[in-house]
């Protein structure tokens, strides 16, 4: 048997999503020593933030195809919420197998593919009707200006950055119910819940994106206020 072995690493830190390079490596090799099988060629790709672009999974399914040989990932459980990947994966062609699910199969993947679409639906659904219950109650959602008007008057720095982390408190409150939602879905850590936040066009209190940090001080806030989200 002739594997290529696809990686997928994100540019921020993995945190506690179980997808670290090292642990994809050991689940492959684990799977390749019980096969005995011989690798061809090694594929990683690095996120860019964008699901749809996977040059590295494009070749590694071509080569696979052309040679022949199996493309192999290391876990298809956090995987299977890209309804993309798995639609890639379900058109190539190619032969395919997950270290963790070695019995999935291209009708698995299809009804996957519905699923995670199903889930992204969901989910953007949950997020609107709580931001839509949030406004009902008054509560503000969000300052465009933030405490950059303090900071530009040249006030007190004390003063702005208790301004700045007010803001802060207000919006990760805002996020609360949104936070507890995709943790129900399964979405934890910060790295997933970044890339979540991200696909449902949330922004951070600066109104920017979300990354791995910045999410980790947001799940951060949540725990040292009440209301705690329970892990």
């Amino acid at each position: 048997m002739r594997i290529v072995p696809y990686y997928r690493v994100s540019t921020q830190r993995q945190g506690r999503s179980g997808l670290g390079l090292d642990a994809q490596r050991a689940a492959i090799e684990a799977y390749r020593v019980q096969q005995r099988a011989e690798i061809v060629k090694e594929f990683k790709e690095i996120e860019s933030g964008k699901d749809n672009e996977r040059p590295a999974l494009a070749k590694a399914l071509h080569l696979a195809k052309v040679t022949g040989a199996t493309l192999v990932i290391a876990k298809f459980d956090r995987l299977s919420r890209n309804a993309a990947f798995l639609l890639t994966l379900r058109d190539s062609g190619a032969k395919f197998v997950a270290a963790d699910m070695p019995e999935a199969n291209t009708l698995t993947v299809g009804i996957m593919a519905l699923v995670a679409q199903h889930e992204r639906e969901a989910i953007s659904r949950r997020t609107k009707e709580a931001l839509k219950a949030a406004k009902a109650r008054g509560q503000k959602l969000g300052n465009p200006n933030g405490a950059r008007a303090l900071l530009r008057a040249g006030r007190d720095r004390g003063a702005a950055v208790a301004a700045i982390k007010a803001q802060a408190d207000r919006h990760a409150e805002n996020l609360r119910s949104i936070v507890a939602g995709l943790r129900d879905d399964g979405i934890v850590g910060p790295a997933a819940l970044a890339r979540a936040l991200n696909e449902q066009g949330m922004l951070t209190p600066r109104e920017r994106h979300w990354h791995t940090s910045s999410a980790s001080n947001l799940l951060a806030r949540l725990e040292r206020r009440p209301g705690r989200i329970a892990h």
